[in-house]
This record gives structure tokens, C-alpha cells and sequence, in this order.
């Protein structure tokens, strides 16, 4: 009856502790599922915060009725960004691609692009003025920078063009990063 009872709790004993080694491999993996879905959440309750739509690009404008379109008829809470450029300057084809990595960056702010020989404007814009960024929000003009780069080092990148955007109280809150990109890093 002792070696029944003595082998009973050898028994017992090896089941407690499968049961404790699954118990913490099932808490583990219950953080694990914790954090994902916290995480979730929070992406979730941003897109509901996020009003207005969402672009991710930069949009090239034909020509000063499509300029005045985009400004005009834009959602009330986009902000809209414009690039005034001209083909075969340096520094107004730097500022377009620094403006392709902010659209991605900032997809709910609509960055555009038009030539100033297709604006209709073309006297005014001269130059000696371009880059000009043009920054709308709800039709109304509220930043207006002519010859933009000199404002920036002579070799500038997104992050410079950025800053500067941004000591002006341009651009809204940069986006939290996809539930994606970290799912890789909880697992």
C-alpha cells in the first residue's frame, strides 16, 4: 500500500508539474496575445481619430484649374500641400523627392506638385522664387514660402524639409507605426 501510495505521489507530482510548464508556456503566449491586441486597439482607435481622407503620394497638377480644384475642393480638414516647381532646377527636383518620402510619411496630408509653366503663372514664378511651397488647409491659404531651399542647407533631405514644415506648426502627428511592422518584434 506504501509503493502504491508513494508511486501515486511520484505520479501527482509529475502531473502538477506538466501542468505548472504548461501553465507558463500559456501565460507567455497570453502576453504575447495581450500586447498584439492592445496594440490593435490603439491602431483602431487612431483610424476612427483620423478624420479625412488619405492619400500616400504626391499628386501632379496639369494645370491652374486643377490646382485651384485640389485647393477649393479638398475635405475641410486635409491640409494640402503644393510644390511650385520648374524642370531642370536642382534644387526643385530635391525638394520633389523629399516631398515623395513625406507623402508617405504623412498620408493624410495631400501633397501636390505643379509645374509653374502649367500653373498659368509662369511670370510670377520666377527662378529666383522656386521651390514655392504653398500649404492650404479648408481653402485658405496658411503658409507661404517662396524660394523655400534657402531656408534648408544646400544638400537637404526629407528629415530637413520636414523640420522646417514643422517650426511652422505645418504638419500634423506623424502616423503610429503598422500593427505589421511590430508583430515581427513580439513574437
Amino acid at each position: 500500500m506504501c509503493a502504491l501510495a508513494c508511486y501515486s505521489l511520484l505520479a501527482l507530482e509529475k502531473v502538477v508539474e506538466k501542468f505548472v510548464q504548461e501553465y507558463e508556456m500559456l501565460k507567455e503566449e497570453d502576453e504575447g496575445c495581450l500586447k498584439k491586441y492592445r496594440k490593435r486597439c490603439m491602431q483602431e482607435m487612431h483610424e476612427k481619430l483620423s478624420i479625412g481622407p488619405r492619400f500616400g503620394g504626391v499628386h501632379e497638377l496639369e494645370n491652374g484649374d486643377a490646382f485651384l480644384e485640389v485647393i477649393e475642393k479638398e475635405h475641410h480638414s486635409t491640409l494640402v500641400v503644393v510644390h511650385i516647381y520648374k524642370l531642370g532646377l536642382k534644387s526643385c527636383e530635391d525638394l520633389n523627392h523629399c516631398l515623395d518620402c513625406l507623402a508617405t510619411e504623412y498620408p493624410t496630408v495631400k501633397f501636390c506638385r505643379i509645374n509653374a509653366v502649367s500653373s498659368g503663372a509662369s511670370e510670377r514664378f520666377s527662378d529666383d522664387v522656386l521651390p514655392t511651397l504653398l500649404v492650404y488647409k479648408a481653402g485658405e491659404l496658411i503658409g507661404n514660402f517662396l524660394a523655400c531651399t534657402q531656408h534648408l542647407n544646400q544638400e537637404f533631405f526629407a528629415t530637413d524639409v520636414e523640420a522646417f514644415l514643422n517650426s511652422y506648426g505645418l504638419l500634423p502627428e506623424k502616423e503610429l507605426p503598422s500593427l505589421e511592422d511590430d508583430e515581427e518584434n513580439v513574437e
